[in-house]
């Protein structure tokens, strides 16, 4: 209930600022979630959350982004079958208020759910503040870390970028938000920070 809260006054918060910030000056909002123990690095596999995406282009390219961002913290992929940790990800387009009512993930140890929606999930975007020139695109990549034999989940975490629309292809945008997720891992639990 108090991380329920806590992810809903940050998302109260960035939708406060990106009413009165140009997508220019916002940077990466990025929060994550952990149990304080160490997460060595190992073999890991990267899976979406909706499994039927699996096939899918553009899984496959933003799965390949992610796993890059791994390996520059000592991460190895693998197959299924040989990782024991699971890197479930999730990425999400459209406006602000569209990306946090679509997403998958309840952020927060403990109440980390993944639901059968979408994987990679492309949405509509509309003018934010009534006219046309207030339009902002907002990309959010989510991952989860879980260990393949108990399922459990020892670290999550959001990174939520907005940008002026066609401003940047989403495969770089996807490239921008691995980078600040994983910058400094494991990073402070509960904690959100902008990263430029």
């Amino acid at each position: 209930m108090k991380k329920s809260f806590a992810r809903t006054a940050a998302l109260a918060a960035l939708a406060l600022v990106a009413a009165c910030a140009t997508p220019s000056q916002r940077g990466t909002e990025v929060t994550r979630f952990h149990l304080g123990q160490a997460i060595p690095a190992q073999a890991i596999n990267v899976e979406p959350a909706d499994p039927e995406r699996a096939d899918s282009l553009e899984f496959r390219q933003y799965a390949a982004i992610v796993a890059q961002q791994l390996a520059t913290i000592g991460f190895t992929e693998t197959s299924l079958e040989e990782a024991e940790m699971i890197a479930v990800m999730n990425v999400e387009r459209g406006t602000r208020a569209e990306v946090a009512r679509r997403s998958p993930f309840t952020i927060g140890i403990g109440g980390g759910s993944f639901g059968r929606r979408t994987g990679v999930g492309v949405g509509t975007s509309f003018g934010v503040g009534g006219s046309r020139g207030g339009e902002v695109d907002v990309t959010e990549l989510s991952v989860a870390l879980k260990r393949r034999s108990e399922g459990t989940i020892v670290w999550e975490g959001t990174a939520t970028r907005a940008t002026e629309p066609g401003a940047e292809s989403p495969a770089t945008i996807v490239e921008m938000l691995a980078a600040a997720l994983f910058q400094g891992f494991p990073g402070e639990s509960g904690r959100t920070i902008t990263v430029e």
